[in-house]
């Protein structure tokens, strides 16, 4: 199983469109998919579910990540597990490819969860206790996903909000890598080395609490990679990126410690206007192979590949 946070600290990069499309394209290529939704907007689950169908399905039932975060320490209550939903109506699409994707939910009131955990974070009295209390505090997910009912799964993708709050770094340490869409402009790139040195500072830390504690079988060190960026809702003239947009994405290239991968997702109103209507992403919607599903499918052959997975045969 692999695991990758998609994160992005600017809103509006078309960061679930890509979590929820990637998710659909590897599970038509024969994988499991697992998407949880770590975003308080919550929009990646109403790719697959509608409003109505959250509220008596999921919410009412207290099937979301938020109940999972709450209480004395997430995870103790409730198991991550029992959070799981498949979605129907994409997997309706899915059925004869071998592949398949569910999903954990969020939770609007999630927003609030941060502030609840970093009391949570700042009730230890002793320096050796708020060193515990932080690994066991951000190694909640890690520890989650390593229960066995995840062993049947290829990939798990993470939508983070755009914040570095205590749940997108529980997220952080339970990665294997980081998948970080931009648009190629001013605001959406300029955090970008910002969101590295935080990831790299969250690793530091951790690793030196883990250190202190001689390391065991409970808390290990961390690597999380950066996987790179993709850059979303490029604009596109006589089949070329616009000159100021190719602009950006060459600064970010020569200039960032962020590395920047090959694949480009075009901006597309006719693919994503409607996005999570039908339950069904627009990659599996899509007739044939437009420029769009070609761009995904370099973008799942790039991100897959570096990760290991290519399809699902060895099912």
């Amino acid at each position: 199983m692999r695991v990758v946070a998609v994160m992005n600290y600017k809103g509006g990069v078309g960061k679930t469109t890509l979590t929820a499309n990637l998710g659909a394209v590897a599970a038509a290529r024969g994988l499991r998919v697992l998407l949880l939704d770590l975003d308080p907007q919550t929009n990646l689950t109403f790719s697959f579910y509608s409003i109505d169908d959250w509220h008596h399905q999921l919410k009412d039932s207290n099937r979301t990540i938020k109940q999972w975060y709450e209480g004395e320490l997430p995870g103790r209550d409730i198991p991550l597990a029992d959070l799981v939903v498949t979605p129907e109506r994409v997997n309706k699409v899915l059925d004869g490819t071998g592949g398949r994707v569910d999903l954990i939910s969020s939770h609007l009131g999630l927003i609030d969860i941060d502030l609840q955990l970093a009391a949570l974070l700042g009730g230890a009295t002793t320096i050796e206790g708020s060193k515990r209390r932080f690994l066991d505090l951000h190694s909640c997910l890690r520890h989650a996903l390593r229960d066995s009912h995840f062993t049947q799964y290829d990939l798990v993708l993470i939508d983070c909000a755009p914040n570095f709050g205590i749940v997108t770094k529980t997220a952080i340490v339970a990665s294997e890598q980081v998948l970080v869409p931009a648009k190629a402009d001013y605001l959406s790139t300029l955090g970008l080395d910002y969101l590295v040195g935080n990831c790299a500072e969250l690793v530091r830390q951790f690793n030196d609490f883990v250190s202190h504690k001689g390391g065991s079988e409970e808390h290990r060190p961390i690597d999380p990679g950066i996987l790179g960026v993709v850059f979303t809702m490029v604009q596109i003239y006589s089949q070329q990126v616009t000159l100021a947009q190719h602009a950006y994405i060459e600064e970010v290239r020569l200039n960032s410690r962020v590395p920047v991968l090959d694949s480009r997702i075009r901006n597309s109103p006719r693919h994503f206007g409607d996005a999570g209507e039908s339950g069904v992403p627009a990659m599996l919607r899509t007739a044939g192979r437009d420029e769009v599903v070609r761009e995904f499918d370099q973008l799942a052959d790039e991100v897959l590949g570096s990760l290991g997975l290519t399809s699902g045969d060895h099912r």
